[in-house]
């Protein structure tokens, strides 16, 4: 997340995935309202374990193990797709009646292919949803609360050149906000919760800005870890009224990328500034020592603070 390739240092590798032949054709899924989860994450459960034997019966096994690991019974999914990198947006806990909703946002190297596993189990978008869903509930057992874990837009990778544009972020932005409208519709009392990883936080920055007011109004906080910046100079910037929360580990390697933003023949490179320095103006959580893939790391101090803002207990958040 840099100006050039070379300044990025790769902590994990994720190869491109081509279309299996014979994918099963995407299923008609009912409209997303609460009374209709439980029959959208039957047909998701569907057509995930037909993906499974579709990629078996081609002869690819590593995909065919990525999609039984999905299709377990007690995975609930409200969009999948195993087209390309894929798409999986998962719910952990009950959405229609969660007090709380996290919705995790990932960076780049985020395929269907690394959605259980990217480096360390927590690093993974479905570890790190878990290890939060967890923690959130140690902390406050009585509150009912609900994470999805979004892998709703086609990440970039981080040896590319999307990886230093806002391309993939407008698209993923525009998605992302659609979703915090469908959240509303299946659960309009929750306060929901953008956490916000790398790569992410320039899709939720845009997801902000294309928001409308009704989705907006659900929105608790964003908070944004790991962050190259946002695509904007300042948290004023965003337009929203919506607290804007930053963090960084000690030893994570993004403090080293250019916050800077250019325009080059029409196209943004960069991201502006860097969102843990006061000239953004957000506010500042302590991430402890960890490094770029370690914030959802269960026992980490960036974890207990994030969780912490997700309960809407953000003044609690602490050092040690």
């Amino acid at each position: 997340m840099a100006l050039t390739a070379c300044s990025i240092v790769v902590t994990v590798a994720a190869a491109a995935r081509s279309t299996v032949p014979g994918t099963p054709e995407q299923p008609r899924l009912p409209a997303l309202q609460a009374d209709s989860l439980a029959a959208r994450y039957a047909a998701n459960h569907r057509f995930i374990a037909r993906s499974e034997r579709a990629a078996r019966d081609m002869g690819d096994t590593g995909r065919a193990t990525v999609l039984g690991r999905l299709a377990r019974e007690d995975r609930h999914f409200l969009s999948f797709s195993p087209r390309g990198d894929g798409q999986a947006v998962e719910v952990l806990g009950d959405l229609a009646h969660a007090d709380r909703i996290a919705v995790v946002v990932p960076g780049s190297d985020t395929t269907v292919d690394t959605f259980d596993q990217l480096g360390t189990v927590y690093a993974s978008l479905n570890g790190g949803a878990r290890s939060l869903h967890a923690e959130m509930t140690k902390l406050q057992p009585d509150r009912k609360t609900a994470v999805v874990a979004w892998y709703g837009y086609p990440a970039p990778r981080t040896m590319s050149r999307d990886i230093v544009s806002t391309d993939r972020a407008l698209d993923g932005g525009r998605r992302l906000a659609g979703l915090l409208g469908d959240l509303r519709t299946v659960n309009a009392s929750a306060s929901v919760s953008m956490l916000c990883h790398s790569y992410g936080s320039v899709v939720c920055a845009t997801a902000l800005r294309r928001m409308d007011a009704t989705a907006e109004s659900s929105l608790a906080d964003v908070v944004l870890y790991g962050s190259p910046g946002t695509g904007v100079r300042s948290r004023a910037e965003l337009h929203t009224r919506v607290p804007v929360w930053a963090g960084r580990g000690a030893t994570d390697w993004i403090e080293g990328v250019p916050h800077v933003s250019l325009d080059l023949l029409g196209e943004q490179v960069g991201f502006g500034t860097d969102p843990v320095t006061a000239a953004f103006g957000a506010r500042i959580f302590p991430a402890g020592a960890g490094s770029h893939s370690d914030y959802l790391r269960p026992g980490g101090l960036a974890l207990r603070n994030i969780s912490l803002i997700a309960l809407g207990r953000g003044t609690e958040v602490s050092h040690d």
